[in-house]
């Protein structure tokens, strides 16, 4: 499992005006966050923080690749990530989310941003994800264009079945 601890920041503990970090995470980092979107993948992440007197500002730079369903054949495919984000951190009485400023308690002083960069990554997805033309499980498309195929033929041969319908029908047509 991914040691999720070292995600979490201690910006009390913060010595120098300016830090950056790294973190390369994998298979181990999904299956920890545990979330239904993106199960696998392997991104970079290198984070900037910036402190000044009342705030510190956390700029994310996160690249790499994740594995999401296809929309079509629903096998898994990879997807390019690669995304900018800002975020200002102040202390506070309790932890709260606004927008792009996040308070946390000034007594504990520590950020966990392991949350966070599962957010940016899911937010880079694009909303329809499909293979390449020609890259999609082939039984699974040919099987989704017999059922349509089908399906659609069967829309409109079909008569109605129910007699309301067909006296309905009657009352358009003596009206006409």
């Amino acid at each position: 499992m991914c040691g999720l601890e070292a995600l979490k920041i201690d910006l009390k503990g913060l010595k120098e005006d300016e830090k950056s970090l790294r973190f390369g995470l994998g298979d181990d980092y999904f299956e920890a966050i545990d979330a239904p979107e993106v199960r696998r993948g392997n991104i970079d992440v290198a984070l900037t923080i910036r402190k000044s007197a009342a705030s510190f500002e956390l700029q994310f730079h996160t690249t790499g690749t994740v594995h999401v369903a296809c929309d079509l054949c629903l096998d898994d495919m990879e997807q390019d990530i690669e995304t900018e984000n800002r975020l200002v951190v102040k202390f506070g009485d309790a932890y709260a989310e606004d927008d792009d400023l996040i308070t946390i308690d000034e007594n504990e002083g520590i950020l966990d941003v392991a949350w966070l960069i599962y957010e940016f990554v899911v937010l880079s997805i694009p909303i329809k994800h499909v293979h390449a033309p020609g890259k999609c499980n082939a039984a699974m498309t040919k099987k989704l264009s017999e059922l349509s195929a089908t399906r659609s033929s069967d829309e409109v041969d079909e008569e109605p079945t129910d007699p309301r319908w067909s006296k309905l029908k009657e009352l358009k047509d003596f009206k006409n």
